[in-house]
């Protein structure tokens, strides 16, 4: 019986010793390691940022969700970036250039190559153009080639085509393309420039247009051209990514680099214990403004505060709130104000329609809707609303403040009567949701461009269009925008378009809240740009002090 019980004593402190071991791995492998992540002499191989919203996939021309473009840029580059508004570096592109503002030269960076060693050519530029275009690939970035000649306004080819007309192939490192009209340099310079992610022809081109979304390389890419190549993904809990040695604009500086997903109350206490050196920002990584003072007076990291052109919306489900006089009474009914006052502590703006401050084509003579719950309430009798219809609201988990926001959205709601049902998910789950049409109202924030086009959103085919909004008038003038090459009258378009839109009320801006960044002062360079899309630039030379 003793030796029985001494045999069951070994083996269970083997087990517990075994467990603990795998443990340890599993935590260094997540980032939780305090050797692998804290920025000490171990771990300065690798950088950790924080955020708090997982990406709903890597298909470099279908992910429309600003964490996975995010992720997808870590291991894939686009032709230019973006530093500040309308102030552009070359990247997988030396430049592009036009004479006419029609006819545009992509000219590649010769030194640029595939992980495979193969270098990135004209002929992969083609390709992926032309698979946007296809009838029958499924493409989230469709609107930001509509401009070329041969496309429709969803940037698609008709008549049976399969290739783009005017689409050249100059040399090797050198493509041109034409537009149906001439276009602001700019807007291509942004909407292909910065949006357009080239994919490798030699690995793709046996794939039909039709079956690429599902394929693996839409998965997971596995032949990238930017400076971190793809390891692994565990959902909802980090993405790995190990250095690309051979990259055409400099081997990174650190060899390993992880996106840790979290919620957002959670950033603080990482960025304080050193397990994250920094948070994304850009609206997928912000620090819920109840914590900006706590990190201020942290001796690690330094904070900063910048206003961004990001923005968080309330979209209406169009077929089952029909009426746009319900839309806008629904609007009256919430107390902005005290969103911004009470949960941004003041960091933040109001405004109506997709265009911040920080927008030059804000149209600010464009009403702001108050919040007045007695009309509110008037508007839904008159226009015969069924104060028995329960709500359908959709949340997304992850940002902190939105989630709050909503709590009081559906107290605003039933202080004047109207019943709602609100439901949580993943973003993921959201995107699906929306899409569907499963909801009546849903949460979701965007940050689009400094150009006005947000044909993305309120074109009738747009990716974030889960609002399933149609105005024929709206419709022709975002086509008029696009192609207007003179930025004064582009301006009075936009403005016209946010007359509409806020009469037709197909989504409500709730707030834009400023952006905190808050970096490790271990590093020396790295984490977010007080331009946000600029943190994508030049992720290769993130790097820890010496």
């Amino acid at each position: 019986m003793n030796r029985q019980k001494s045999i069951s004593k070994r083996i269970l402190k083997y087990v517990i010793t075994s467990f603990m071991a795998l443990s340890l791995v599993l935590l260094a492998a997540c980032g939780g390691g305090s050797s692998s992540s804290s920025g000490g002499s171990k771990g300065k191989d690798t950088i950790y940022l924080g955020m708090v919203n997982p990406p709903s996939g890597f298909n470099p021309i279908n992910t429309s969700d600003i964490a996975g473009q995010f992720a997808i840029r870590v291991m894939l580059d686009s032709f230019l970036d973006m530093t500040s508004p309308l102030k552009f570096q070359p990247k997988l592109a030396t430049s592009i250039d036009t004479t006419d503002n029609q006819t545009y030269t992509i000219h590649l960076n010769p030194k640029a190559k595939w992980t495979d060693g193969k270098p990135v050519t004209a002929d992969d530029v083609i390709f992926t153009f032309n698979l946007i275009a296809n009838p029958k690939s499924t493409v989230a970035v469709g609107s930001n080639i509509s401009t070329l000649e041969g496309l429709d306004a969803n940037g698609k080819l008709t008549g049976g085509k399969t290739s783009i007309p005017d689409l050249k192939k100059i040399d090797e490192h050198t493509v041109s393309f034409k537009t149906k009209t001439p276009v602001d340099p700019n807007y291509i310079k942004e909407m292909i420039g910065t949006k357009i992610i080239t994919m490798p022809q030699h690995v793709l081109k046996d794939i039909a247009p039709a079956d690429f979304a599902n394929s693996k390389y839409a998965q997971a890419p596995n032949v990238t051209n930017g400076p971190y190549k793809f390891v692994t993904y565990n959902k909802n809990t980090y993405i790995q990514y190990k250095a690309n040695n051979s990259y055409y604009l400099g081997k990174p500086k650190t060899p390993k680099f992880f996106i840790k997903i979290m919620q957002a109350p959670n950033l603080l206490s990482e960025l304080q214990a050193g397990t994250i050196q920094a948070n994304a920002s850009g609206g997928i990584g912000n620090l819920p403004f109840q914590d900006v003072d706590t990190a201020k007076k942290l001796k690690n990291v330094t904070t900063e505060i910048h206003p961004q052109i990001g923005f968080q919306t309330m979209e209406y489900n169009t077929k089952t709130l029909s009426n746009p006089k319900i839309r806008q009474a629904i609007a009256y009914a919430i107390d902005r104000p005290q969103i911004v006052d009470k949960l941004l502590k003041g960091n933040g703006e109001i405004i109506d329609g997709p265009y911040t401050s920080q927008s030059p084509y804000l149209d600010k003579s464009t009403n702001v809707i108050k919040y007045d719950p007695k009309k509110a309430k008037q508007m839904l009798k008159d226009a015969g609303w069924d104060f028995n219809k329960t709500l359908n609201f959709v949340v997304p988990i992850g940002n902190k403040v939105r989630e709050q926001s909503a709590d009081i959205i559906v107290q605003n709601f039933k202080a004047i009567g109207v019943k709602v049902k609100e439901t949580t998910y993943d973003f993921p789950t959201i995107m699906q949701k929306g899409a569907a049409g499963d909801f009546d109202l849903l949460l979701i924030g965007f940050t689009f461009n400094i150009d006005p086009d947000v044909s993305a959103l309120y074109g009738p085919n747009g990716a974030y269009n889960f609002m399933k909004y149609e105005n024929p008038k709206a419709t022709k003038l975002i086509a008029d925008g696009k192609s207007q090459p003179d930025s004064a009258k582009r301006k009075a378009i936009y403005s016209q378009l946010q007359s509409i839109w806020e009469k037709d009320m197909p989504v409500l801006t709730l707030y834009s809240d400023n952006e905190v960044v808050v970096k490790s002062k271990d590093l020396a360079y790295g984490g977010a740009s007080s331009y946000w899309p600029g943190t994508v630039a030049d992720f290769q030379k993130w790097a820890y002090k010496k």
